[in-house]
């Protein structure tokens, strides 16, 4: 159980601390969109969709204002929740036995409903 809960943790640290770094290399930063980074060609692409500019609320838009200002507290809070059951979810799995541990069945047992001769032939 403690195994557990140190995954839980260690899950939610991870989400919370991921959302910067990756939005960073993604080209999304505190100085606006990096040029020739992911971020520029989506940028480009729904400026292209849009007739020459980027919508309020679009995807762009959201990921460039949390690049610059980053996630707002319940945001981060929610992020870390899900992060530590995930976290949690994860160390429950490694802890159970696997289920190659188990005897397997006989094959060579007749089973229900399953014929094991011919046929009766008519008389």
């Amino acid at each position: 159980c403690l195994e557990q809960a140190a995954a839980a943790a260690i899950g939610g640290a991870l989400a919370v601390g991921a959302v910067p770094v990756v939005l960073s290399a993604m080209g999304f930063t505190g100085a606006g969109i990096a040029a020739s980074s992911i971020a520029a060609k989506m940028m480009s692409a729904a400026a292209i969709a849009n007739g020459g500019g980027v919508s309020a609320g679009s995807l762009v838009a959201t990921l460039q204002s949390v690049g610059a200002a980053g996630l707002s507290t319940s945001s981060n809070i929610l992020l870390g929740a899900t992060g530590s059951v995930l976290g949690a979810w994860l160390g429950k799995s490694n802890e159970e036995p696997s289920s190659q541990d188990e005897p397997e069945a006989e094959e060579d047992q007749p089973r229900e409903n399953v014929p094991q001769d011919e046929p009766p032939k008519p008389p």
